[in-house]
């Protein structure tokens, strides 16, 4: 059994409300950092999915979860800065297929 990484990338971003901007045009998302690993689940948040980590480096990180009867998914974060990321993430979410990337930048407290 492999050991749990630690995604303590995730852990050094800054707290407090973020704006999502994604790539393809879509309407920006807003939404609350606590801990950074909200990030990792957008597609499937609030689920309790099993994870396995990839990568996790200081600057990067590779997450792939699966969501039992509803889908599973695998992003992927770098760090440019505590309050920038960028990120891509694809998978199956109620039945559909969903892939985007997104840059993700603080925005100050949250709403």
């Amino acid at each position: 059994m492999v050991a749990q990484a630690s995604l303590a990338m995730l852990d050094s971003l800054d707290k407090g409300g973020w704006e999502l901007r994604f790539r393809d045009g879509a309407t920006a998302r807003k939404l609350c950092v606590r801990s950074g690993r909200e990030l990792i689940q957008l597609r499937h948040s609030g689920e309790n999915c099993n994870r396995f980590v990839v990568q996790d480096s200081a600057d990067e990180i590779t997450v792939q979860y699966t969501c039992r009867g509803n889908g599973y998914g695998r992003t992927h974060i770098r760090k440019e800065s505590t309050s920038l990321i960028q990120m891509d993430s694809q998978g199956i979410a109620g039945g559909k297929p969903f892939q985007f990337t997104a840059e993700a930048r603080r925005t100050g407290n949250c709403d």
